[in-house]
């Protein structure tokens, strides 16, 4: 960042390269699998980057700060997306839960429909998850980016597995969580 501070084209198109698949998918899973939104916030994302880099605090690891302002975008989203709800029918708003049956699951899909499933959970848990469990963070770091005490990370993981626990009961033979 600090070398795209300083004007190196060659550092932004290195941190494009390392982030932008993991950028996108946490978008994607972020906003319920939109792949038109996660494009859009992805674009946003390095725009910023490009237009702001000096918003990027060197006191904090890069991915860190990144996953931050990802999350923030989310955030702003989601209060967005509460003032349109009221315009939508409430079957547009459900989730599509076409993916889920009872016949037996592959063990390459059971991967799958865990993130798929966690469309059905709030944001805050979804997001929790998602860092942890997808990206790998650690507890401290997760609860950097969300801004949160760690014990509030902690308490929002093990809701969110239990409410995936009981939304993939049919699987429960075939999963552990």
């Amino acid at each position: 960042m600090q070398q795209i501070v300083s004007g190196d084209h060659a550092a932004f198109s290195e941190l494009y390269y390392r982030y932008k698949d993991r950028m996108y998918y946490y978008f994607y899973r972020m906003l319920r699998n939109s792949s038109e939104l996660a494009n859009d916030f992805l674009q946003e994302l390095f725009m910023k980057l490009i237009e702001k880099p000096e918003s990027y605090n060197p006191n904090y690891s890069f991915q860190t700060w990144l996953f931050s302002v990802a999350n923030n975008m989310c955030k702003n989203e989601y209060r967005r997306s509460e003032v349109r709800k009221e315009y939508l029918t409430s079957e547009a708003l459900k989730p599509k839960l076409d993916y889920i049956s009872e016949t037996p699951v592959e063990p390459e899909q059971l991967l799958e429909k865990v993130f798929q499933t966690l469309t059905l959970l709030g944001e805050e848990h979804r997001s929790a998850f998602l860092l942890r469990y997808r990206e790998g963070f650690s507890i401290k770091e997760v609860a950097e980016i969300l801004e949160l005490p760690e014990g509030t990370v902690k308490s929002r993981l093990y809701y969110a597995k239990k409410m995936l626990a009981e939304k993939l009961e049919y699987l429960k033979d075939q999963i552990e969580l």
